[in-house]
């Protein structure tokens, strides 16, 4: 049945190439050329629906670029965009880069007409693409904070801060703590305006005083000082007494006693990975025997 399917995918392909053709000559031009590039692009678009049957990803997505192309040259820019957000959804099975240069391509398109939350979602799609990939990290990166910057320029401002945590976690792993802190500072006194989210105030203030306390003791003490400031309701968190005791355990050098406390607390409120990664380098970096476990 896939065979049968990339038969007829092949033939619409020549079909449109050859309704292209047509349409390029004198008498095209004079009857009907605007028709035969409509049809030409329906017949990459069928093209393109028989190619993902037959699970053939590379085809399908040159198909949707042809139908995207011709779509922008003959003006219809919303169906451009969607089509090379159809291309995209191909090639993202076999190749990151490919799909990401078509939502890229879709971003232009949709900036240009003013659709900057769509632009912000592609540019989001794209930082998840490259998330996945330790390699890519500071490309996500990017994509994400040119996404917040198209949110925030909407008023969608909580899926900025979403996009602007993501920032913070990835700055935070590749160790650029400083914009980490930054990040989860801005985003904590956001949620703090808001009875909501006030509560989720505590978790970023809580990661930006583990990233203050990879840079230096005495830093993340006069940080966690401001935060209590900020929420005072965070002084009788876990998160606040943890961070209390590590560092009271670091001015000491007692590492088994901060290796003991992290257990401890991890045995009540299990650590994610982030939080793991991040407190395994605090501990690396004032014992030769970094191991929590």
């Amino acid at each position: 049945m896939g065979d049968s399917n990339e038969q007829k995918a092949l033939q619409l392909m020549q079909d449109a190439e050859k309704k292209l053709s047509q349409q390029k000559g004198f008498f095209g031009n004079i009857f009907g050329g605007s028709n035969k590039v409509e049809e030409a692009i329906e017949c990459y678009q069928r093209a393109g629906n028989m190619f993902k049957m037959s699970k053939n990803w590379t085809k399908a997505g040159e198909c949707f670029c042809e139908a995207a192309a011709l779509h922008a040259r003959a003006g219809s820019r919303h169906d451009a965009g969607t089509n090379y957000v159809d291309a995209s959804n191909c090639y993202k099975k076999i190749d990151v880069e490919m799909a990401a240069q078509c939502l890229l391509k879709s971003i232009d398109i949709y900036t240009d007409m003013g659709r900057f939350t769509t632009a912000a979602k592609h540019h989001q799609s794209i930082a998840e693409m490259y998330e996945s990939d330790p390699n890519t990290l500071l490309k996500a990166i990017e994509h994400y904070e040119k996404a917040a910057d198209y949110f925030k320029g909407e008023e969608s401002n909580s899926s900025a801060n979403k996009c602007l945590l993501k920032v913070a976690q990835y700055a935070a792993q590749l160790e650029d703590y400083q914009k980490a802190i930054e990040l989860y500072e801005q985003v904590g006194a956001s949620a703090l305006e808001s009875s909501l989210l006030k509560h989720s105030a505590k978790e970023y203030f809580f990661r930006a005083a583990l990233c203050q306390l990879s840079v230096d003791v005495l830093n993340c003490q006069h940080a966690m000082e401001k935060y209590i400031q900020m929420y005072p309701a965070f002084q009788d968190s876990r998160e606040f007494k943890l961070v209390k005791s590590l560092c009271e355990h670091l001015e000491e050098q007692d590492i088994e006693a901060f290796t003991e406390t992290v257990k401890n607390y991890d045995s009540i409120s299990r650590l994610d990975q982030w939080y793991t990664t991040i407190l395994l380098r605090i501990k690396k970096a004032n014992d030769d025997n970094p191991d929590l476990c």
